[in-house]
């Protein structure tokens, strides 16, 4: 939610604020705005919509004269007041010499408003981020990190703040408590963002904000204190991302990009876990990433916690764990896990996934679980992330930087890891061999491949995609392994093409769903677990009976359905506990040739945003 940045150097801050906001665009579009330190003061221009606006705004000259070299920029998912010029950070304070930039929710925002407007305050916009602004100048005495640090002591909820002031011109405030920020260390240059992608343009060099953690940078050096001044010492970070990763390298969006990006993040994520000394009959795989040994043969279950696409991931993950290893797991939705009560056991696996390592449910999750003692495992794409500081292990998809709103090559490569995770436990339970394993391995390494072939052939998507937009109800069904790609291809359709659609498990057509069903829907079968081919062709014949059109996602080298449905789309045969990274493609991409059919932009749905940093 937001995106922030900040610049301190010798460059004109004004243009380098715009490129940063430009890569964090994907956090929020709502509106934009940058404030700007130079010989005049402190400038401030600001604009509702895209960033395109604010970029016109400056290039017309109907904003202000932003020239200097120190500024902060924003790019704004709205929480609290409409999307407007006046609602668009960054905001001031009264007389104009304090700019603050936030990401995040402050809880307490109301009350200190009414404390802030007793002192004489007047307020312009209706957001919570003002009062930061207010609050800073009410302690500022010449000293903008104290200013900030009293400030702090009032603030209840999550930020991510970046703050200048124009009676303190030569630094840079930066400030986190549970939501994301980055500081870039370049040569005589130093600067903050949200995600490392804005930073990638000038260097790879960077620190990682911990919870609760100030920096104060200058041109040629970064400070950093606790919320209560202490000086703290951090370490760089070096990151490995290359820059042209972090573009869309000739796709027509971001999102069509990163479908493509599956087959070689697949691979990136799963080639450093194996072994491949000796004879391939005796491949292995290696998690000591994960401290994996004989003490997880005393867990008696499997947790996973996620949210959103991670969590359908996570339900993948339920049905692999107990197919391959036969002990009992859950797959638990992290928004409300944190609020029912959960029962732990110290001996249970305690799975984590987030894309970003920022999502606030699944921190919340993680941190109850932690208390209690259970062992924390990360499944995370972002090094550095707050997810993988704060659990106990961590194992990173290799995936590289996501920008489209709409995670897909996330959700292929954590699968990727729960099935090496299921896959070395299986063999620690012994209900994989060592015999055996070479084979699923073999059918691991393939997928790569099998998705290259898949996507070779997404014109086929495309032209079902031309031939289907128009319907109104779009209908996912499956079971099993199936069922869950069902509930990941409705989101992604909904996500980006705002059509209607739902996913259920095809066992519970009879039971409601099927009153819904007309000559208006599209259902999509999922069809790759065999033994349930029989039930899954009654259900198709039952929509089709009702005037549905119909589209079956099954294997190359199965012909069951290819009377029964209207249109037969095709995967590569592997084990059908790994179909769901092939069959949920062929869905990836009807989303976005729907997106695009209507007139959309994918990678920036309406009221989306990449990484959910607040309740």
């Amino acid at each position: 939610m937001c995106g922030i940045v900040g610049y301190i150097g010798s460059e004109e801050a004004a243009p380098i604020l715009i490129r940063g906001l430009k890569k964090l665009e994907y956090r929020g579009y709502d509106s934009a705005g940058i404030a700007v330190l130079g010989a005049g003061g402190l400038e401030v221009c600001k604009s509702k919509g895209a960033l395109r606006f604010l970029e016109e705004k400056i290039q017309s000259g109907t904003g202000k004269a932003l020239t200097g070299s120190a500024g902060i920029g924003h790019t704004r998912w709205a929480t609290h007041g409409e999307p407007s010029d006046i609602n668009s950070h960054p905001h001031t304070d009264v007389s104009g010499k304090i700019a603050v930039v936030h990401n995040g929710i402050i809880e307490n925002h109301a009350k200190l408003k009414a404390w802030l407007e007793a002192h004489g305050v007047s307020f312009r916009s209706e957001t919570d981020t003002e009062v930061i602004a207010h609050l800073i100048d009410f302690h500022f005495n010449g000293d903008l990190l104290q200013a900030v640090l009293e400030a702090l002591k009032r603030l209840e909820g999550s930020y991510a703040l970046g703050i200048i002031c124009e009676e303190d011109p030569e630094r840079i405030i930066a400030v986190r408590r549970e939501s994301p920020l980055v500081i870039g260390a370049g040569k005589g240059e130093n600067l903050i963002a949200s995600d490392v992608p804005a930073l990638l343009e000038h260097t790879r060099d960077v620190y990682y904000l911990e919870d609760r953690e100030a920096a104060v940078l200058y041109r040629d050096h970064v400070e950093f204190y606790s919320e209560e001044g202490e000086v703290r010492r951090k370490e760089l970070s070096h990151v490995e991302w290359d820059a042209a990763a972090a573009e869309k390298g000739g796709y027509a969006h971001f999102m069509l990009k990163e479908i493509h990006d599956q087959p070689k993040a697949l691979t990136d994520t799963l080639r450093p876990r194996l072994k491949t000394d000796g004879p391939p009959a005796r491949r292995s795989i290696s998690l000591e990433e994960i401290g994996f040994d004989g003490s997880w043969a005393e867990a008696g279950r499997v947790v996973i916690a996620a949210c959103g696409t991670a969590w359908h991931a996570a339900m993948i993950g339920k049905y692999a764990f107990e197919h391959l290893t036969r002990i009992p797991a859950d797959a638990d939705i992290a928004s409300e896990y944190r609020y029912r009560d959960p029962i732990f056991d110290r001996k249970d696996i305690f799975i984590i996934i987030s894309q970003s390592g920022e999502t606030a449910d699944t921190l919340a999750a993680m941190r109850m679980a932690k208390k209690s003692g259970a062992r924390i495992i990360a499944i995370t794409n972002v090094v550095g992330s707050t997810l993988a500081r704060e659990a106990d292990l961590v194992m990173y998809t290799w995936a590289g930087p996501e920008i489209a709103v709409a995670s897909t090559k996330a959700f292929t490569t954590q699968l990727m890891c729960i099935y090496l995770i299921a896959l070395q436990f299986g063999l620690l339970r012994g209900t994989i061999t060592e015999e055996g394993l070479p084979g699923y391995i073999d059918a691991l390494e393939q997928l790569s491949g099998q998705a290259d072939k898949l996507l070779a052939d997404k014109e086929t998507i495309q032209r079902f995609a031309y031939q289907q937009f128009n319907k109104s109800k779009v209908f996912y069904m499956g079971r099993l392994f199936d069922y869950a790609v069902s509930l990941e291809s409705a989101l992604k359709l909904k996500e980006v093409s705002y059509t209607h659609s739902e996913a259920f498990a095809a066992g519970e057509l009879k039971h409601g769903p099927i009153a819904l069903v007309d000559d208006s829907t599209l259902v999509v079968a999922i069809c790759t677990q065999s033994a349930l081919f029989e039930k899954m062709d009654s259900n198709i014949k039952e929509v089709k009976a009702r005037g549905a059109a119909t589209a079956v996602i099954t294997y190359d080298d199965v012909s069951r359905f290819d009377k029964t449905a209207d249109v037969v789309f095709r995967i590569p045969r592997t084990l059908e506990s790994l179909s769901p990274i092939l069959s949920v493609i062929p869905c990836q991409l009807y989303a976005y040739y729907i997106a695009v059919q209507r007139g959309l932009d994918p990678d920036k749905p309406r009221n989306l945003a990449k990484s959910v940093t607040v309740e």
